[in-house]
Formats: C-alpha cells, structure tokens, sequence
C-alpha cells in the first residue's frame, strides 16, 4: 500500500509542498503592509524590505482600507 512517507518522497508532493509554503510567505509579507504603512513607510520603502513589487504593496494597501 502506497503510505504517507512514500508519497511525501514523490516529485509531486514536493512541487506542491514547496508552492504552498511559498504562497504562504507571500501572505504573510502582504500582511505586513498596513501595519508598515502605519509606522510612516512609504509604499516604496515597504516594497523593499518585503521583497515585494511596488503594485502588490499599492493592492494590499488599498485592500486594507
């Protein structure tokens, strides 16, 4: 029978495991923005230290408000 450590060894299960921790990353970094906003930074500012575009920061922006 095919168990759950064989098919955590599968290609498939990595690809999605991977994408799914980098979604997750993604998330947690837009998450970030309002609180940043707050404290003064600047939409570019922010874009920078998250690693993020400067249109995914302006989306997560006005998406909080």
């Amino acid at each position: 029978m095919f168990g759950l450590s064989e098919l955590k060894q599968t290609l498939f299960y990595q690809q999605a495991f991977e994408e799914g921790e980098q979604k997750g990353r993604q998330e947690g970094k837009l998450l970030a923005v309002p609180p940043m906003l707050a404290a003064g930074l600047t939409i570019a500012q922010i874009a920078e230290a998250l690693e993020l575009s400067i249109d995914d920061v302006k989306t997560s922006a006005q998406q909080s408000e």
